[in-house]
């Protein structure tokens, strides 16, 4: 019985899939792209007030509607602090009483309590109800605890303005576009190839890392048969080419293959593929200067920004988040972690907060949806991300088109993330300090994951204490994966990993606090500073 229900569920989701792709290719696109984003510009402030309106306040058994409650603000108190605060004062002015909503609430592993009362939620509490959404994307593991997220036509053609931005600013309109990203349960790359070709752009190319055929045969089926049917519909995606385990080598040599034809190619992935690219491109000595790499999935530093140009090439963040959308995109003045928040589609505050098990506080970014036909209705929501909202004082397509807010220097300070893939420090605690000395021996604190930066991509290394008396590493690091994949439901980190060489495990004394403290997970922050923790 259950795995009629699997099965049943597997062609629910898939069926939604392809009509979903149906119904965004056969969307009106929209015509005056600076239209429409000056529109939603000067309404963001009553669209906001509008969706509070109908969604929380016309619902009381909605948990915002309880925390406006407890915080002794109805409709027309909100109305009223929209009006003389703006929306970002309103927001941070919310958040001081108790309007706000943690990651680990947002993803319901812990309880809502405001004022002493525990308000009662569950992970489908902030889906937008006055949507319906077909295409579907998922955060970290292929099969996540937390709720998916879907997607409506009209949201993804909304971001087609952003695609327009984008490439008047770095003018992709005379590159070939390919993409580097793994193939379903992962949508990034589809819907990447669908909106470009619902306005009638194309993506060109598609490289993915494969795992086996047991852990992803009907992933692939499933993901041919999406483009089969997009091609059918008159949207030209390209079928995934898989790579050679651990081998970039042949996505450089397309590239200088399109570059001796006189095609500058514009290529979109995670950073760390993007990263081994550059390096198969200088070991083999192949020649791909010129390339602009837009990238996303974890943080662009200097090191990573240094390894592209020494191949002559420029890399370019993308910040976004599955369970929001788009939430910004870095101009060619911009350098490293920093972009222009899409102020149109979500409003973003901050505000200092001591870092769950860490020694330091950190500027946490608070998120609002804005849009109609979000997936999501938000506010202040925490996805436990940091960094420092400012003025954007640069002139470029971003800018001219009202994106006058920047955030910079953005890391996570409660997750890991690296090769695109996230894991929530809640989710990888309990194998760090119960699954891992149970099998190996040991206790809390003798196990560690720490994220670092290393030469060609993020590494993750899984230290283990010396005093645990581990000697086969191996067994450790598969016993670790299996975990990952029980806990996300699926084989997307740990395949990505073990094609990459992304996780090294090292039997060394755990790294401390300056106070002593050993954390389970321990990241290098923005400028060496060791923020992050589970």
């Amino acid at each position: 019985m259950g795995k009629a229900l699997i099965v049943l569920r597997e062609i629910d989701y898939y069926t939604r899939m392809a009509y979903g792709v149906y119904r965004l290719l056969r969307y009106p696109p929209i015509r005056d792209h600076a239209a429409w984003l000056g529109e939603q510009m000067a309404q963001r402030e009553t669209r906001f007030l509008d969706l509070a309106r109908r969604i929380v306040f016309g619902n009381p058994r909605h948990p915002y509607h309880e925390m406006f409650r407890l915080a002794g603000c109805d409709y027309e108190a909100l109305a009223g602090l929209v009006g003389s605060q703006g929306l970002e004062g309103a927001l941070s002015s919310l958040a001081a009483r108790g309007v706000f909503l943690t990651h680990d609430e947002f993803k319901g592993k812990t309880p809502i309590v405001r004022a002493g009362r525990q308000i009662q939620s569950t992970p489908g509490s902030w889906d937008n109800p006055l949507v319906r959404g077909h295409l579907e994307g998922r955060s970290g593991g292929s099969r996540s605890p937390g709720s998916p997220t879907r997607y409506s036509p009209q949201f993804h053609v909304y971001r087609e303005l952003y695609e327009g931005l984008t490439s008047r600013e770095f003018g992709l309109a005379q590159r070939v576009r390919l993409h580097m990203g793994p193939i379903l349960p992962s949508t990034l790359a589809i819907t990447d190839g669908l909106r470009l070709a619902h306005a009638g752009e194309r993506l060109e190319k598609w490289f993915t890392m494969p795992g086996t055929l047991h852990e992803e045969g009907h992933y692939r089926a499933v993901t041919h048969l999406l483009v089969r049917l997009a091609r059918l519909l008159g949207g030209p995606l390209p079928f995934p080419t898989d790579l050679p385990a651990n081998d970039f080598t042949p996505v450089a040599r397309w590239i200088a293959g399109r570059k001796q034809l006189g095609q500058a190619c514009a290529v979109r992935s995670f950073v760390s593929p993007a990263l081994r690219v550059a390096a198969a491109a200088k070991d083999a000595g192949i020649d791909i200067a010129g390339t602009i790499f837009l990238v996303g999935g974890e943080a662009l530093t200097d090191a990573k920004s240094a390894s592209f140009a020494a191949v002559g090439c420029e890399a370019y963040a993308r910040y976004s988040i599955n369970e929001i959308g788009a939430i910004g995109m870095a101009c060619r003045q911009m350098r490293n972690d920093c972009v222009h928040v899409f102020r149109d589609s979500v409003a973003v505050v901050s505000r200092v907060r001591r870092a769950p098990l860490a020694e330091t506080d950190v500027n946490s970014l608070m998120f609002t949806t804005l849009l109609p036909f979000a997936p999501r209705f938000l506010i202040n929501a925490e996805m436990d991300d940091a960094g420092i909202l400012e003025p954007a004082a640069c002139q470029c397509a971003f800018s001219a088109a009202g994106m006058n807010l920047q955030v910079r220097d953005i890391f996570s300070y409660g997750k890991l993330t690296g090769q695109g893939v996230t894991l929530c420090g809640t989710d990888v605690l309990p194998i760090l300090e119960q699954a891992l000395p149970r099998r190996f021996g040991g206790e809390a604190g003798d196990y560690q994951l720490v994220e670092r930066e290393g030469t060609q991509q993020t590494q993750l290394v899984l230290r283990v204490s010396p005093r645990v008396g581990v000697t086969a590493t191996v067994e450790v690091r598969d016993f670790f994966l299996a975990e990952i994949r029980r806990c996300y439901g699926g084989s997307l980190a740990a395949r990505v990993w073990n094609h990459s060489a992304g996780l090294e495990v090292v039997v060394t004394e755990p790294a401390v606090t300056p106070a002593g403290k050993v954390l389970p997970l321990h990241v290098l922050g923005p400028e060496g500073n060791r923020v992050h923790a589970a």
